[in-house]
């Protein structure tokens, strides 16, 4: 095999281990999925991992190196990313976010939502992080052909990202087809969901710095 069986293994392991901690990934697509559904919610998921593809592409190549040696590109990355949070949640506080007349049209608002995804996983600092900092470390010299090897556990991480963040979109969407139900949720959702991008943005903008591994 490109990878030995007992690495891919642990990276798997481990790659499990830092899936089950929420990050700005997994609580984007929680916020669609309470808000607007479990259709939403999965087409987010699509989204983030085409983003997530991005990265692996960008490490595959080398071209990422550039990230992981300039704080000026770091910071461009992040702030980037944060703005865009920002700005979604604004859209949604003002009602531009997933009103009445944009769940008459799902194709168009699925549409969005994947394109969303796309866009906020390519701007998280902490996934570029993840192939430079973490995935290298499971990738053995010796073997050979550096960039088969990242390409194989790329993989098998967008593999099981896809499985545990359907999870999280699935549940979230059940949960908010139960909150949907209730009068007062329906009038706070909307501020609720846009609080939380806003927060998310934030959050983001406040990300260590480029040398960390978090």
């Amino acid at each position: 095999m490109i990878v030995e069986p007992a690495a891919l293994a642990l990276f798997a392991l481990a790659a499990l281990a830092i899936l089950a901690v929420p990050g700005p990934a997994v609580v984007y697509i929680v916020t669609r999925s309470i808000h607007q559904g479990r259709g939403a919610g999965l087409a987010s998921v699509l989204g983030i991992h085409v983003g997530t593809i991005v990265h692996l592409t960008a490490a595959t190549a080398g071209l990422s190196a550039i990230l992981v040696s300039s704080a000026a590109a770091f910071a461009v990355v992040k702030l980037l990313g944060a703005a865009y949070l920002v700005v979604i949640g604004v859209r949604v506080l003002l009602g531009k976010g997933g009103g009445t007349a944009e769940r008459q049209r799902p194709q168009r608002r699925r549409r969005r939502d994947f394109a969303e995804g796309v866009v906020v996983n390519v701007l998280n600092p902490k996934t570029a992080l993840f192939f430079l900092a973490f995935l290298p470390q499971f990738v053995d010299p010796a073997r050979g052909r550096a960039w088969l090897q990242i390409l194989v556990l790329g993989l098998t991480f967008i593999g099981l990202g896809l499985v545990t963040d359907s999870m999280w979109a699935l549940a979230a969407g059940s949960a908010g087809e139960t909150l949907r139900r209730s009068r007062r949720w329906a009038q706070l959702q909307r501020y609720v969901s846009g609080s939380v991008f806003v927060g998310l943005g934030f959050v983001t903008a406040l990300t260590g710095s480029h040398r960390s591994a978090s």
